[in-house]
């Protein structure tokens, strides 16, 4: 048994484009001033209330749900227009391929709604290859352990049998609190600084360099 279990926004796809337009567009909605890049990676892969709710501090409850009401409307507009685009990180397919020959058991644990996590599953044809799926609406978010710990209960794991991959300070804390093999990536939302600084026992900077850390972790 070897479990993979993936973030998805930042390590698989690269969503920075449309999370960033889309949090820009539904602020000003509100008449609210837009955060700029660099406060919204810092919460990418957290629940999407919670992420906004950090990006907006001065509102209150209700502004905070007018807020994520606007936002998941403007995302499922950006993706039915012609020019969405939300690519794979160049490599991200083969890894995945990769993983499925060698026998592994692979799982996501993202911060997207599970209509986020449907709508990835169909444009990437990914049915059939992530054997379970755990997003923040299952329960608490990440850098809680619940993710993780539901995809190795789902997928028979033991913590010394999975490792976690990810791009995010979020990431690496859900592993930790998991028990389980912490694999940044530095090409997302996070630096690699603050991935390594936040726990991670590797970080690759490509996915060449993830593929030869995932074979390490499987010979143990």
């Amino acid at each position: 048994m070897k479990l993979a279990v993936f973030d998805i926004d930042g390590t698989l796809v690269d969503s920075r484009a449309i999370i960033q337009t889309a949090t820009e567009i539904a602020f000003g909605r509100m008449g609210l001033v837009a955060p700029v890049y660099d406060q919204v990676r810092r919460v990418v892969g957290l629940g999407l209330g919670e992420s906004l709710a950090i990006l907006a501090p001065d509102l209150d409850a209700s502004g905070h749900h007018e807020l994520l009401e606007h936002y998941k409307i403007v995302f499922n507009t950006l993706r039915q227009e012609s020019d969405y685009h939300e690519p794979l990180y160049e490599g991200a397919a083969k890894t995945l391929a990769r993983l499925e020959r060698g026998g592994w058991r692979i799982a996501m644990a993202t911060g997207k709604s599970r209509r986020g996590v449907e709508s990835i599953l169909a444009t990437h044809d990914w049915h059939a290859v992530f054997h379970s799926t755990h997003c923040a609406e299952d329960g608490p978010s990440k850098p809680d352990p619940a993710m993780v710990l539901a995809a190795m209960t789902a997928l028979g794991a033991r913590p010394e049998q999975t490792i976690m991959i990810g791009d995010s300070v979020h990431d690496m804390g859900m592993a930790k609190a998991a028990g389980v093999y912490a694999q940044g990536v530095s090409w997302g939302f996070c630096t690699r600084e603050e991935v390594l600084g936040s726990g991670a026992d590797h970080c690759a900077d490509c996915f060449e360099e993830l593929d030869a850390a995932l074979d390490r972790f499987a010979r143990g």
